[in-house]
C-alpha cells in the first residue's frame, strides 16, 4: 500500500478478543460511534470484509481484515507550514506532536499560520497524506507538550468521547512560586469567566467544576520554586494556571496569575500522556521532552 491508498483508506485486523463480533456491535457497541456518523458509513459502504461487502451482523473472524473507506477529510482548511514539529506517535488513526512555546495548538483568525496545527498539515502533506488532521485537546500558546491530534472522523469521534470520559491520562510539570508544603494535595475549586479581563479565569462558585491533583517533586529553596507534577480530573481552560495561583503558589512567569515574569512563559508542560488506542484499545504512551533551551525544569 503505497501512502497515497494510506491517506483514504485504513485496515484493521479482527483479533482474537473480538471473536464473533459484528461490523454493528464494533461501531455501535464497543466503539460508541456517533448514529450520524455510523448512518453516514453504511450509506456510503465504506467497510469492506476481506474485500467484500458483508453484512454488518455477520460475526466475524479473527484475522478478517476490515476495510475503512471514505473516512479521511481531504479539505484541509490550515494551510501547511513547516515548523519541524516533534512527532511522537503515528499511525493510520491519530499523531500525537510535542508543542513548542509561544505556538497555539490552532489557528484563531484567518491567515494565522503559527500554530501546531500548520506545523501537522504541512507533515502529513510531506508524508503523502491527504486528510485533514483534528486537534482532541489544546494547550495554552506558551505551555509546552503533548498534544492528539486524529486523523480521521471514527479516531476523532472515539478520542472525544475517551477525553470526556476521563481515559486520556495527561501529566505535567509545572515551577511553582513558593515551596509548597503539603507534598501532595487535591484542588477542587470551581472555575468560570473573569467577567474584568477578557482572557483571564478565576475560582467562581458558579463556574465549572475543577479538579486539580499535585505532587511535589522537588524544591528550590534558594529562589523560592518548587517542582511539581500535576494531574487533571477535568480539562478547564487555564485550569492549572488559576488553581496553583488560588492555593498562593502562581505559576513561575505567568504574569496573568500573579507569577513573576522571571522565565519568558509561564513554567508549565505536558510532560505525558497515556489513553488507549481508540480503535486496538492498545494502551499509548508518550513522553515529550524539553524543546525550548531554557532551564525552567532543571532542578
Amino acid at each position: 500500500m503505497d501512502k497515497n491508498e494510506i491517506a483514504t483508506t485504513f485496515a484493521l485486523h479482527i483479533p482474537e478478543k473480538w471473536e464473533n463480533v459484528t461490523i454493528e456491535g464494533l461501531l455501535r457497541t464497543k466503539w460508541k460511534a456517533p448514529k450520524k456518523l455510523v448512518h453516514s458509513i453504511r450509506m456510503e459502504k465504506g467497510i469492506t470484509v476481506n474485500g467484500i461487502h458483508e453484512s454488518w451482523k455477520k460475526e466475524l473472524t479473527p484475522g478478517d481484515i476490515l476495510r475503512f473507506h471514505g473516512l479521511y477529510e481531504s479539505n484541509n482548511d490550515v494551510t501547511p507550514v513547516d515548523h519541524s514539529i516533534e512527532v511522537l506517535y503515528e499511525d493510520s488513526h491519530l499523531l500525537v506532536v510535542n508543542k513548542p512555546f509561544n505556538m497555539n495548538t490552532h489557528p484563531n483568525s484567518p491567515g494565522e499560520t503559527n500554530t501546531l496545527a500548520n506545523g501537522v498539515a504541512f507533515h502529513l502533506q510531506s508524508n503523502g497524506e491527504r486528510c485533514r488532521a483534528q486537534h482532541i485537546h489544546r494547550l495554552d500558546q506558551d505551555t509546552t507538550g503533548a498534544v492528539i491530534f486524529a486523523k480521521h472522523a471514527l479516531s476523532k469521534s472515539i478520542l472525544d468521547r475517551l477525553l470526556a470520559e476521563r481515559k486520556v491520562k495527561r501529566t505535567y510539570l509545572a515551577l511553582v512560586h513558593g515551596i509548597v508544603e503539603k507534598k501532595s494535595g487535591v484542588i477542587d475549586k470551581s472555575i468560570g469567566r473573569d467577567r474584568h479581563h477578557n482572557t483571564r479565569r478565576r475560582i467562581s462558585p458558579s463556574g465549572q467544576t475543577a479538579i486539580t491533583h499535585f505532587r511535589v517533586i522537588n524544591a528550590d529553596l534558594i529562589r523560592k520554586l518548587t517542582l511539581v507534577e500535576i494531574h487533571l480530573d477535568t480539562g478547564r481552560t487555564h485550569q492549572i494556571r488559576v488553581h496553583m495561583s488560588a492555593i498562593g503558589h502562581p505559576l513561575a512567569g505567568d504574569a496573568l496569575y500573579g507569577g513573576k515574569s522571571i522565565f519568558p512563559r509561564q513554567a508549565l508542560h505536558a510532560r505525558r500522556i497515556v489513553f488507549p488506542h481508540p480503535l486496538t484499545e492498545e494502551k499509548i504512551c508518550c513522553e515529550a521532552g524539553f524543546l525550548d533551551k531554557t532551564p525552567i525544569f532543571n532542578n
